[in-house]
């Protein structure tokens, strides 16, 4: 496991589109199918990194809570699954309902969206506010497997929170760290 950042690249853009398997309905599902009325998340998970097992709980926390508020919630796991079959979308299937995600959980067999996202790492958060500006590439929060930090979700939240009453959320953000995506 190689502990990876979040690449730094400029905020603001629009999101890419894109179109992939749900892996729980078999049903294809753009960026328009989960675009919330006031912010979309768009995360990059994977079923086996530990950095995303021990923040899990935390997202779908969250999930439940923003989704009705009026976000967009999805989970892509863009991981190479012939050298990392633990992220088989069989076994995306389990974890998504042994954890009950709110959200839907997309396979990017591909990896092309997670390129068109510049995405990184797992987990790897991009915020996009009711203009679909993104405006938020940082971290859950400053908890890390064997920190003893509680994981609380402080700074995602605190992103949400600000798009929900339209305000600008600060462009200083702490990368996301995790294990690096795993390509083919």
């Amino acid at each position: 496991m190689a502990l990876t950042p979040t690449k730094p690249i400029p905020l603001g853009f629009q999101p890419p589109a894109f179109s992939l398997l749900n892996v729980i309905s078999e049903k294809k599902i753009t960026y328009d199918d989960i675009r919330g009325e006031k912010g979309t998340l768009v995360m990059f998970i994977c079923n086996h990194c530990p950095y995303v097992v021990h923040v899990i709980d935390e997202l779908v926390s969250i999930g439940k809570e923003y989704m009705p508020k009026g976000i967009g919630m999805v989970a892509i796991n863009s991981n190479d699954v012939e050298k990392y079959p633990a992220d088989s979308p069989a076994k995306m299937i389990v974890f998504a309902k042994e954890k009950k995600f709110p959200f839907v959980y997309l396979y990017d067999k591909t990896q092309e969206v997670a390129k068109a996202y510049d995405a990184a790492c797992t987990p790897d958060f991009n915020l996009f506010d009711r203009e679909n500006k993104c405006v938020y590439r940082g971290q859950l929060d400053s908890s890390r497997p064997g920190n003893d930090t509680p994981v609380n979700g402080a700074d995602l939240r605190r992103a949400l929170d600000q798009v929900l009453r339209g305000k600008a959320v600060p462009e200083k953000q702490i990368p996301s760290t995790g294990c690096n995506i795993k390509w083919k």
